[in-house]
């Protein structure tokens, strides 16, 4: 267990590297810390956190940086959040208003990434989890049919379905009356796990629409590259820490292209109570080894639809980024839920 002392050296070196990037001594530590120990004191404390690992000794210097396992604990006992800027908050507020999720989704990730100076992600509420008002359906030509569905915050999605036969205007309304009435207010994952059975009890007309508008629903899931709004990714070309090696930034602007695994990262911050972070390897992701990820669910009307982060350096200012990311996702759940 550490002491107070060990403690505030650990958060003294932290706060220090976090602001300049270089290496701290035990000289520099001793004017900062604001305790009266002795040089061969410091280096002994140093040496028993180096011993825990979470510091570590960079061979080109006398000094001590921090590890992902030291970062992780300045996160979670020792850092000191910074109420966000006056200026900082009215932006976000005037800039999130109600509006469609995905232009919100844009709007937010926009927003993150101008204020953090990093990459800036949304999860966009998947398809199948938006409960809909009112599903209708129109006749464009034969066995091609649009469909039109409102969902409860009032963004409409058209998508076109391809029959086995073509539908009369009146079947079409038919269909459309029944399955407003029978399941708005729902999503679509959830009239999926019904429909095994209830089909087979509906007429040959709204049968097929019905499993038309599910196969839809479902195969929507699938597409990270709808599901992921990323900005500001080039911000991290004029991070330090991240652009003097281009091989591995290479690498990290194929995973932002790709999205699959930082979507798979994303949603595990869904079950988090409030922000959650990922430091270095403990993202499971390779290319965000010298990366830390700092996300928040967002909702509607309560129900978790999304999760919303920024990527940036494991050196940033965890005091400021923390509450940019708290607070936009307190924002776009608002706008959303109108």
């Amino acid at each position: 267990m550490m002491n107070e002392r060990a403690q505030r050296l650990l958060k003294t070196l932290i706060e220090r590297y976090i602001a300049d990037g270089q290496p701290v001594g035990s000289k520099t530590l001793s004017m900062l810390s604001g305790m009266e120990l002795s040089s061969a004191s410091i280096r002994n404390i140093l040496a028993d956190l180096e011993g825990m690992g979470l510091i570590a000794s960079p061979h080109t210097s006398a000094g001590r940086v921090p590890t992902a396992k030291g970062y992780r604990l300045f996160v979670d006992h020792l850092l000191t959040i910074q109420p966000l800027e006056e200026l900082a908050m009215r932006e976000l507020e005037s800039s999130l208003q109600p509006d469609s999720p995905q232009r919100i989704a844009q709007a937010a990730s926009t927003l993150l990434s101008d204020l953090t100076h990093f990459a800036g992600v949304v999860v966009t509420p998947q398809r199948s989890d938006v409960a809909f008002r009112q599903i209708e359906f129109l006749r464009l030509s034969e066995r091609r049919i649009l469909m039109i569905l409102v969902t409860l915050d009032g963004d409409v999605q058209n998508h076109l379905l391809t029959t086995e036969r073509d539908y009369s205007p009146s079947e079409l309304v038919e269909a459309g009356n029944f399955i407003s009435q029978h399941y708005a207010g729902q999503g679509i994952s959830a009239i999926a796990s019904r429909v095994a059975v209830e089909l087979r009890e509906l007429q040959g007309n709204i049968t097929e629409l019905m499993a038309a508008a599910v196969r839809f629903g479902q195969s929507s899931l699938g597409s990270p590259n709808d599901a992921v709004v990323i900005a500001g990714g080039m911000n991290l070309l004029n991070v330090r820490d991240l652009s003097e090696d281009l091989s591995r930034l290479r690498e990290l602007f194929a995973t932002f292209e790709r999205k699959t695994e930082l979507l798979k990262l994303l949603n595990q911050g869904q079950d988090a109570q409030g922000v959650n972070i990922f430091i270095g390897e403990e993202s499971g992701v390779m290319t965000l080894d010298e990366c830390s990820v700092v996300t928040a669910p967002y909702s509607i009307n309560g129900m978790v639809v999304g999760t919303l982060g920024v990527v940036g350096p494991t050196r940033m200012a965890y005091e400021r980024v923390i509450p940019i990311v708290d607070i936009t996702a307190r924002l776009v759940s608002s706008a959303l839920s109108y």
